[in-house]
């Protein structure tokens, strides 16, 4: 009898202790998962690319001396010179918060023309043409990011080739060439569709003044024209940077 007291003393007494002890274990830790990393398109390093597209050349003659001798300025008019053009373009960028940073050279060949008769027509039959071979533009960018997508704005100098002849019954009788320096605006949307790789719309007007050219024939100085001019150009641009375009940001 003694035995079974002191055998159901000792259970309660377990039982008693159990919830304190099971209370006394320190509860697991909990550990809260990491934030995973958000891939943030990273605009900064060298590039290099190629464009094409179409331009409009605005170019106005006004006649201001024949034969070396200056006489009242007659205007000959005005005429589009418009074609393709493709080159390239070389540039750096810096990225700071969503602020984009560059400069950039670029080069194209152009296939410009366009021509008008001009008020002499009524005493011969004379024409005259605009040639633009070749632009460049050397500009510094200021643009926003939103991740892959950069808008931007550009300004600088530009630079245009062009030659310019007098046509008489459709044969080239006098022509002047020039390389001719100017100032240019812009504006693109530029969209990163690849690690290193963004295609881009751009548009850029070129404000190249007006200069007087010495026109001649048989290498005499026939004529003196001020030829006004500015062009329009619009380009699709696929660009490659190098370095890594990707980032982590927490």
């Amino acid at each position: 009898m003694k035995k079974l007291l002191l055998a159901s003393a000792s259970l309660f007494a377990l039982s008693a202790l159990a919830p304190a002890s099971a209370a006394d274990l320190a509860a697991r830790p909990y550990t809260k998962a990491p934030v995973a990393p958000v891939a943030m398109y990273n605009w900064s390093g060298f590039y290099l690319g190629i464009n094409g597209g179409g331009a409009s050349s605005r170019n106005c003659w006004d006649l201001n001396a024949v034969l070396g001798a200056p006489i009242p300025v007659v205007s000959e008019g005005c005429h589009n010179a418009t074609g393709g053009l493709v080159g390239g373009q070389v540039g750096y960028r810096w990225q700071a918060a969503n602020w984009v940073f560059g400069l950039e050279a670029q080069g194209d060949w152009a296939n410009l023309k366009g021509s008008n008769a001009s008020p002499l027509a009524a005493f011969a039959p004379v024409v005259n043409q605009t040639k633009i071979d070749a632009i460049g533009l050397f500009t510094g960018q200021v643009g926003y990011a939103w991740n892959n997508v950069l808008w931007y704005v550009k300004g600088g100098a530009a630079v245009t080739h062009a030659k310019y002849n007098g046509l008489l019954g459709g044969v080239v009788v006098d022509s002047a060439s020039e390389t001719r320096w100017g100032g240019a605006v812009g504006t693109g949307l530029e969209f990163g569709f690849a690690p290193n790789w963004s295609v881009a719309i751009e548009y850029d007007h070129l404000f190249m003044g007006g200069r007087n050219l010495n026109f001649t024939v048989l290498g005499i100085n026939d004529r003196t024209d001020r030829i006004k001019q500015d062009v329009d150009m619009g380009t699709v641009r696929l660009n490659y940077t190098f370095g890594g375009p990707v980032v982590a940001k927490y």
